[in-house]
């Protein structure tokens, strides 16, 4: 989408006016934050034995695709050794259940960890996918994707109290849901996929202008989140070719509910994410060997 053009009142980019990079001063900011990234004890002290906890958090889809992902970058002979990937997202579990600190939810992050060998001291990276089941429809313009954010604002700050030493979080929003086999009734369809990605986006732009309740900087007050950043954008307009890369999203790519990938489209999130994990000029530089 051009600077020029409007979905619903917003502008394009993933940063906003036309942008799909941040603003130089939050690039600033993330480099700052991407430089504490170092191997820890258990204790959360800097050990070059140690490790960096990189985990997920989110729904189903985002519980296979980091699985799937997890699988391959545990391969790449490029990837440091000290980066320990622990999938913390969890089967039906919406953004709600997590913003509201379901027990159950946050326990089996717990459990993943211990099983991982990790301590929560020891958890630096995130990647957060969510969406909640049953969205719409909306009674003013996208007032789903600002549910959502609201949501993903207390979860960031639950993250942040669980793991003090978190200190980049890298948001993505959810692939095509054109194929959804479940209708409105149950999970994402369209335009509720496309548009989780403005929830990103005024997650960023809040942490920009400020928002206490987004603050990562100890000098502004009180610590409430990591900084936070796009990961790897997932959507692309059904079998409409991405501009970018020619992304396509074909149905035998989801799964017989038209919602959760199949092997072929879960492999294609995965590939996406490490290519963004390896080529992007701040997670290479904690995610790459050396």
């Amino acid at each position: 989408m051009k600077v020029e053009d409007r979905y619903k009142g917003e502008d394009g980019g993933l940063y906003g006016g036309g942008k799909n990079d941040p603003p130089e001063a939050h690039q600033a900011a993330a480099k700052e934050e991407l430089k504490k990234i170092t191997p820890l004890d258990s204790l959360g002290r800097p050990n070059k034995e140690g490790k960096i906890a990189f985990i997920s958090i989110g729904m189903s889809n985002t519980f296979g695709e980091f699985r799937m992902f997890k699988d391959q970058a545990d391969q790449d002979a490029k990837k440091a050794p000290e980066v320990t990937l622990v999938n913390g997202a969890v089967g039906g579990a919406g953004a709600a259940s997590w913003a509201k600190g379901a027990e159950g939810v946050w326990n089996t992050v717990t459990d993943r960890l211990k099983d991982a060998g990790v301590s929560p001291e020891q958890v630096q990276v995130a990647w957060m996918k969510h969406a909640e089941p049953g969205p719409g429809p909306d009674s003013t313009p996208l007032e789903y994707a600002k549910k959502l954010k609201d949501w993903e604002v207390s979860i960031l700050n639950r993250l942040k109290e669980k793991f003090p030493n978190l200190w980049v979080c890298y948001l993505s929003s959810r692939i095509y849901g054109g194929y959804n086999a479940a209708g409105i009734r149950l999970v994402n369809p369209e335009p509720f996929a496309y548009e989780s990605a403005f929830t990103v986006r005024w997650l960023i732009q809040d942490q920009m202008k400020g928002e206490q309740k987004l603050n990562y900087e100890a000098k502004k007050g009180l610590v409430r989140s990591p900084l936070l950043l796009w990961g790897p954008y997932l959507w692309a307009d059904g079998i409409t070719p991405r501009k970018s890369d020619g992304l396509v999203w074909e149905r035998k790519d989801l799964g017989e509910d038209g919602v959760h990938p199949s092997k072929v489209g879960g492999q294609k999130v995965s590939d996406l994410m490490l290519r963004f994990f390896k080529s992007d000029s701040g997670a290479s530089t904690w995610f790459l060997k050396n």
